[in-house]
């Protein structure tokens, strides 16, 4: 640990599960990095979805992890642990956690930070992440996507949505989204969606039809899951890809396996909290070598909704729980 840093730091957590009432702030030990491992001072910390799940104590945090919420950050590294090259201290960086983001200090994988280029605000950078790590995976290295594809993203103006459209339309991806209002297919035509269906007004099973001259589409990123899977089934061409990341819908859904069979469809899904430190690392890599250049050279940016004082996190929670936000909301350490 490095000597000018404090014994305590303020961090947001909860005694017991419940509403977003329950974050507040705390006084908490600021850890020391082990090995493989920085101490980020963290300037900002993303909030997503799986912390909003993770406070209604349904996303209990994996073996080892800090019960802290937060899983993206981004600030400087402030202390580095055995085999971590000490060429990192001083260094911006954002970076995927498995917890304990929602604090003015952060341990942080070596091998999942990311170097904040310096066109890039820490806010932004903070909000990427989470996202772009989710949707690189799930969208190009497990559900394969390529040049020319359409798919289908649930939840357009989401963080995971916006990225989808966003990196969609950097590679060359023609992206259907569905919404829960025509303002919010609005702005997510804006981001870089080509089609957006209010899934309240229209049946998305018809519009995806229509718009793909029945073809339906080779992929779709589900967040719903429950009753939506079979309707997903019915957007897919042959050969196409469905997977999974949540299941805000409920997690069962009656798929019928002779269509699976007959039309060749590959069921897939991911959850990436509880992956290993290696695999992470790997994802990190990826992204370095195809998307960070995009950042770089000011051609990927997060769509932001808000930025939260820490001591706010509540209110941030509530924000996300009411459905109005698009894109990323961060709080400010």
């Amino acid at each position: 640990m490095a000597a000018d840093l404090p014994e305590l730091m303020t961090a947001v957590g909860y005694a017991q599960p419940g509403g977003p009432d329950v974050l507040r702030p705390e006084s908490a030990p600021v850890p020391a990095p082990g090995a493989g491992e920085v101490l980020v001072r963290v300037a900002f910390a993303g909030v997503n979805r799986p912390d909003v799940v993770q406070r209604q104590g349904n996303y209990p945090p994996p073996p080892g992890a800090s019960p802290i919420p937060g899983l993206e950050i981004a600030g400087e590294v402030v202390a580095v642990g055995e085999g971590v090259a000490e060429a990192l201290l001083g260094q911006n960086v954002c970076a995927l956690v498995t917890g304990g983001g929602y604090a003015e200090y952060c341990l942080a994988q070596a091998g999942h930070c990311l170097p904040v280029p310096a066109g890039l605000p820490l806010a932004e950078a903070a909000a990427l992440p989470e996202t772009l790590f989710t949707v690189w995976h799930n969208v190009f290295e497990r559900g394969w996507a390529k040049e020319g594809e359409t798919i289908l993203v649930h939840g357009g103006t989401s963080g995971i949505g916006t990225m989808a459209c966003l990196l969609g339309r950097l590679f060359d991806l023609t992206v259907i989204v569905t919404c829960g209002s025509a303002g919010k297919c609005a702005r997510a035509l804006e981001i870089g969606a080509a089609h957006a269906i209010d899934y309240k007004a229209d049946d998305f099973v018809e519009e995806v039809k229509r718009i793909t001259d029945g073809k339906g589409v080779e992929l779709v990123l589900d967040m719903v899951a429950g009753d939506y899977v079979a309707r997903n089934l019915k957007c897919l061409a042959e050969d196409g890809r469905h997977v999974t990341i949540a299941v805000q819908g409920g997690a069962k859904a009656q798929v019928n396996m002779a269509v699976v069979m007959s039309r060749r469809y590959t069921l897939t899904g991911s959850t990436l909290r509880p992956r290993s430190h290696e695999f992470k690392a790997l994802v990190a890599q990826e992204i370095a070598a195809n998307v960070w250049p995009l950042v770089e050279s000011d051609r990927l940016r997060p769509v932001m909704d808000r930025i939260f004082p820490l001591v706010d996190a509540a209110e941030a929670h509530a924000r996300m729980e009411a459905g109005e936000h698009i894109g990323k909301i961060v709080l400010e350490a």
